[in-house]
């Protein structure tokens, strides 16, 4: 690729960035909507069960069902 697609593509990428930056209004997320009802927070430790230790622990169980159900014939030696 030479200089001058180059340039252009980080042009391109910079105002596209740029636009989406300015576009996004943070301040519209501090007022409520009528019928928001955000209901109460969760602590470190539900937070972490559920992003962390969830996410984990079903990755666990369809790996070992996936090695326990698994037919293919192991070949000696190979």
């Amino acid at each position: 690729m030479d200089k001058k697609n180059a340039l252009r593509a980080g042009a391109v990428v910079a105002g596209t960035t740029l636009m989406m930056l300015l576009m996004t209004s943070p301040v519209l997320a501090v007022t409520r909507d009528d019928g928001d009802d955000p209901g109460p927070g969760l602590t470190i430790g539900e937070t972490l069960g559920l992003y962390v230790a969830a996410p984990l622990l079903l990755f666990a169980v369809i790996a070992g069902l996936v090695m326990v159900l698994d037919k293919s014939k192991k070949q000696p030696g190979v």
